[in-house]
């Protein structure tokens, strides 16, 4: 995951206005829908993926566990693609990228169904290059909550999804590659944002399906730290206030607004921003905003070596989970 992006967010905020009203009545008539979450499966797709090591590009460990990654949709009856690339990271170094994408339509839907789009970055952050002891910021991340939580989400996600016929949507699930590799704090080079979420530059430019389009999309980055919460992310506001009401909306209907509060937290440099700026597609990002945290607004193990599955919690994962059953599953 990316670095915070310092602005003021005055001009990019908005309020709704007279749609706050219609969204109010709507909430209290809404009910959850959709089958139940699994946290422990995800947990143990999030487990899975860290047993490989970290995913760093280039690495046997990165390649092994996209396999394995599209292994699992291929399971789940989904249609896989895999788009390939060689992207030139912040130093030079190229790196052999893969989106995975897995797309699901319902038995019988029509190929002009609305889609919607749910992503995550499966990549290892290199470098844990925010680690309270500097004799690490060398090393590799595990990436159980920066990247791999993300994903065991949409994994689940797509098994659920998998087993019903009854959704009016079609769902595409997209693993972004090459997020991680931004400029690290130890060096010299300058950060203008672009060095990170290489993988959703590629395919943001070059979409799997000439023409793409999504009713909308969102990003789920970090979604299975202990002592989450989920801020409303300043870009995702700027771009998609609609979509953020949808899900904050459906975080409250299932019961974890105390997870979702109603609140901003700061703009951030994700895959989200291609995304939006290139295909035009409305797409959000989920996000933790820890307010106390010394170490980093994006929470005590962000790009360090304790980024491990013993710091992720199931309930997180479950809070996250449920909510997007709630948004995929009210889609008509």
């Amino acid at each position: 995951m990316r670095h915070l992006i310092i602005l003021l967010l005055t001009a990019v905020l908005f309020s709704c206005g007279n749609s706050k009203t219609a969204t109010n009545v709507s909430m209290e008539t809404a009910v959850a829908v959709g089958p139940e979450f699994s946290a422990d499966s995800a947990y143990a797709y999030c487990k899975a993926q860290c047993d490989f090591g970290p995913r760093t590009m280039n690495s046997e460990a990165h390649d092994r566990c996209g396999e394995w990654i599209a292994s699992k949709f291929r399971q789940f009856g989904l249609q896989v693609t895999e788009q390939k690339a060689v992207l030139k990271g912040y130093d030079g170094t190229q790196l052999k990228a893969t989106n995975i994408i897995a797309s699901y339509t319902p038995k019988g839907g029509q190929a002009t169904l609305p889609r919607i789009l749910v992503c995550a970055h499966w990549d290892s952050r290199p470098w844990a290059d925010n680690d309270p002891d500097s004799a690490n910021w060398r090393k590799p991340v595990v990436a159980a909550n920066d990247g791999a939580s993300g994903v065991a989400v949409i994994l689940e996600l797509a098994r659920l999804v998998s087993k019903t016929d009854s959704l009016g949507v079609g769902i595409d699930f997209v693993c972004f590659d090459a997020e991680d590799w931004g400029v690290p704090q130890w060096s010299d080079a300058s950060d203008t944002g672009d060095s990170w979420a290489l993988g959703a530059q590629h395919w943001a430019a070059n979409p799997h399906t000439k023409n793409y389009k999504a009713r909308f999309g969102v990003l789920l980055d970090m979604v299975g730290g202990s002592g989450a919460k989920f801020y409303r992310e300043g870009m995702s506001m700027h771009y998609a206030p609609e979509i953020v009401e949808k899900v904050w909306n459906a975080a409250r209907v299932v019961g974890y607004s105390s997870m979702f509060p109603n609140s901003e937290g700061g703009m951030v440099t994700d895959d989200h921003i291609p995304v939006n700026e290139k295909l035009n597609i409305p797409t959000i990002d989920v996000i933790p905003h820890y307010d106390s945290c010394p170490q980093s607004s994006f929470g005590p193990t962000w790009h360090t070596v304790n980024d491990t599955m013993e710091n992720i919690d199931p309930n997180t994962l479950k809070a996250v989970g449920q909510t997007m059953v709630q948004v995929l599953f009210s889609e008509k």
